[in-house]
């Protein structure tokens, strides 16, 4: 099911050096594309068949911040998941307005990702309710749980919490016909599902579990596939601390630099409507790593990362592959 591959290796690298940390990559009402990076900046640029338009990229606008998950709303709005400023609303002419603010909501700690259903409702995780992004990493070692689902509503402003006590909430992403909005725990490797509608309707379930990455964001393809980035493999170390709190207590106190995983692996999986493994994509080969995030766009994956300068994008149609994503390559 995760046999180890090359096939992520596949991909071709655009935007090179552009700006550093492109974590997710969506597309907008004007068919441009649009990544945030490091420093704050919304870059948009323009595709031709899966190919980036020479001399089309962009800053679309500076939140301030850091620009994480992102998701446009039915009115061309781009609506950002910002660690640093909280949850935006960034016009088509590039206007920017906060829609919930840290500072309105002192629970909320770290804004992360974000999905918008057909109502308007704008779902969207905390990762944590005690480190921001520079610490994030404490919470992974430590499994304080303190991650949650919310959802905003912009007809009314109010914000309301769905799912408490998450291993590090990061990933959004809705259902068919949004019958159930799926989260990631990437402190626990699995997707957590929340029913919106039918008999299931406000209660959770498990999506998937025992995934070998730290999963990090999910998208819809609005057909049959939801694609999980994972940016690291499990860490055997930590994992096999998970019966001693206090040790893990003591490795929360070490510089942030030691306890990032250090390794440049690839990994991307496809998962069916029943949490089954579809596609499986990895590399070790490190041309592109780190990955936070895959858009399917016209046969096309697009892929953002933590750490890369650039984004990359997977030709689904040029793939040799059965089910799982395990065969000949490229021609």
């Amino acid at each position: 099911m995760f046999a180890e591959n090359e096939r992520l290796a596949a991909a071709f690298i655009h935007l090179l050096n552009i700006g550093t940390g492109p974590e997710d990559i969506v597309r907008g009402p004007d068919g441009r594309f649009y990544t945030g990076y490091q420093d704050g900046r919304i870059v948009r640029f323009a595709v031709d068949d899966g190919r980036l338009v020479e001399g089309s990229a962009q800053e679309f606008v500076n939140t301030g911040g850091r620009p994480l998950g992102m998701q446009f709303d039915g009115v061309g709005n781009l609506i950002v998941a910002d660690a640093f400023k909280g949850l935006l609303s960034v016009s088509p002419t590039g206007e920017v307005s906060t829609l919930v603010a840290y500072t309105d909501d002192p629970s909320l700690r770290f804004i992360d990702d974000v999905d918008v259903a057909k109502d308007g409702i704008i779902w969207f995780s905390d990762a944590s309710g005690r480190f921001g992004l520079h610490d994030y990493i404490y919470d992974l070692i430590e499994a304080s749980a303190t991650g949650r689902l919310l959802s905003y509503s912009p007809a009314t402003s109010q914000t309301k919490v769905h799912l408490r006590d998450l291993y590090f909430a990061n990933g959004v992403a809705l259902g068919p016909e949004d019958q159930y909005v799926l989260v990631n725990e990437t402190g626990a490797s699995r997707v957590t599902r929340l029913w919106l509608k039918g008999a299931k309707a406000g209660s959770s379930d498990t999506f998937i579990d025992g995934l070998p990455g730290m999963p990090d964001n999910i998208s819809f393809n609005g057909l049959d596939t939801f694609w999980l980035a994972m940016p690291a493999v499990r860490n055997r170390a930590i994992d096999a601390l998970a019966d001693h709190p206090f040790v893990r207590k003591l490795l929360g106190g070490l510089p942030a630099e030691l306890l990032v995983p250090a390794d440049h692996y690839g990994f991307v999986v496809g998962l069916s409507l029943d949490g089954s493994v579809k596609f499986n994509f990895q590399s070790a080969s490190g041309s592109y790593h780190t990955v936070t995030s895959a858009n399917e766009y016209d046969g096309h994956v697009w892929l953002g990362s933590l750490a890369m300068p650039s984004v990359a994008v997977l030709p689904l149609q040029d793939l040799k592959y059965n089910k799982l994503g395990i065969g000949s390559g490229r021609d």
